[in-house]
């Protein structure tokens, strides 16, 4: 799966540009550059294509016309025929190789209809793919926003629930002293008669006794 996303280098518009400058004087399509260039930077052809019409194809305006002229020449030669005196036969003859336009000067180039549709067939596949990453990063960031809002609820519950702990083993503890001073007035309830003996409770429900 082609990912790459970074920016087009220098490097990068070079090799779009000849690959695709090379397909026209062979007279291929650009869309099969685009492919063999998304081949080798590993991107996609839709991208290679937008690239190409957006930015690079303006810088190559006379190697592209040459490239197209040469593709012209190419065609008609082999569509001619040549008569020599010595052997009276019609022969086709060979096909020079074409000169590899120059890079130098930026151009500009024309996708015929059935390049049009399938180089936006490509980029609506593209659309739709994004489309859903978008909804599943969406999906992704609103389950995230949920577990956050119900961590913090968590942690005020935690919160509370140490709070009342806390009250709770204070009373725990005062009402273990209450008892052992409880235990300690009945002993001296013992060695002494209740009746000689009164007591009085204090504001922090202590058992105090009362002097004669």
């Amino acid at each position: 799966m082609k990912i790459r996303q970074d920016a087009w280098s220098h490097e990068d518009d070079v090799l779009l540009a000849e690959t695709v400058i090379k397909h026209i004087c062979e007279g291929s399509t650009q869309l099969r550059a685009f492919d063999e260039v998304g081949d080798e930077l590993n991107r996609t052809s839709a991208a290679c294509g937008f690239r190409w019409n957006a930015v690079v194809r303006q810088r190559y305006t006379r190697q592209i016309a040459e490239a197209k002229k040469e593709r012209k020449e190419r065609k008609r030669a082999a569509s001619i025929s040549y008569y020599t005196p010595n052997k009276p036969l019609w022969t086709t003859p060979m096909i020079a190789q074409p000169k590899r336009p120059s890079l130098q000067m930026e151009a500009a180039s024309e996708l015929s209809i059935d390049n049009v549709i399938q180089y936006l067939q490509s980029l609506s596949q593209d659309g739709q793919s994004q489309t859903r990453i978008q909804r599943e990063n969406e999906t992704l960031l609103k389950e995230n926003m949920e577990l956050l809002t119900r961590n913090r609820e968590l942690e005020s519950e935690l919160q509370k629930i140490k709070q009342d702990n806390s009250i709770i083993e204070e009373d725990y503890q005062s009402l273990i002293q209450i008892m052992n001073r409880a235990r300690r007035m009945a002993i001296l309830e013992d060695e002494e008669p209740l009746s000689n003996a009164a007591f009085k409770m204090d504001k922090n429900g202590n058992l105090e006794k009362i002097a004669k």
